[in-house]
C-alpha cells in the first residue's frame, strides 16, 4: 500500500510517497480503508519538531521535552503523520463486536497518528465512530479535533437544557462544534 513517510524532520518536503507494510488488525481492530484525512496543526508541529521551541509550541519546557522524546530527538519516531481520517472498514479481527465490513467511519488517532496511508488499524473501543450517511468523508475526517474539544468541553460544565451558553472565540472549529452540540441537545 502507499503512504506517505517522513524520516527526517522539516518542510513538507520532507514528506515523501512510499510503499509501506499494511498493517492488519488483531482481534480486537478494525482495519480502515482511508477515503479522507487533513493536515492539521499537529501534524505540521510533529513533521517540523526539531526546529520548534517550547516557547513555539506554547508548551512548559518539559511537557516540551516529553513531547520530543515522543516524537523522537534526532528523527521522527512515528514516520507516517495524520491524526484526523475517515474511511470504510475493510476487515475487522475475530472478537470485534461494534463495527463491520463495508461501515464507513471517522476517528481520531492522536499522537500515535498514521492516517496519511491507504490503510490502518484502530482498537474497536478506539476514537471511532460511523459516519453519518448525509456526510461526505472530508466533512467527516475534519470533525474529530475540533468535535472532541467541543465535547470534552460540554462534559466539564454539565449543560442543562434551557440554560444559557456565551461561546468565545467563534472562529475556531471547536467553537462551531460546540454550538452544533448544544443545539442538538435542546432539539
Amino acid at each position: 500500500m502507499k503512504g506517505v513517510v517522513y524520516t527526517q524532520y522539516g518542510s513538507p518536503d520532507a514528506l515523501k510517497l512510499q510503499e509501506v507494510a499494511k498493517p492488519t488488525p488483531k482481534n480486537k481492530e478494525i482495519l480502515i480503508k482511508i477515503a479522507a484525512t487533513t493536515v492539521n496543526y499537529g501534524d505540521t508541529e510533529a513533521r517540523n519538531f526539531k526546529a520548534i521551541s517550547p516557547r513555539e509550541c506554547n508548551m512548559p519546557l518539559p511537557f516540551w521535552l516529553m513531547a520530543r522524546l515522543f516524537f523522537g530527538l534526532n528523527k521522527p519516531r512515528i514516520q507516517t503523520l495524520g491524526s484526523e481520517f475517515a474511511g470504510e472498514i475493510a476487515a475487522v479481527g475475530k472478537d470485534v463486536q461494534r463495527f463491520a465490513v463495508g461501515d464507513q467511519v471517522f476517528g481520531y488517532r492522536g499522537q500515535e497518528m498514521g492516517a496519511y496511508a491507504e490503510y490502518l488499524c484502530m482498537p474497536e473501543n478506539g476514537v471511532v465512530a460511523i459516519k453519518r450517511a448525509n456526510m461526505t468523508y472530508e466533512e467527516a475526517a475534519a470533525v474529530p479535533s475540533g468535535g472532541m474539544t467541543a465535547l470534552y468541553l460540554l462534559k466539564q460544565v454539565h449543560i442543562q437544557r434551557g440554560q444559557q451558553v456565551l461561546i468565545r472565540w467563534m472562529l475556531r472549529w471547536p467553537c462551531f462544534s460546540l454550538m452544533q452540540s448544544i443545539s442538538n441537545q435542546n432539539e
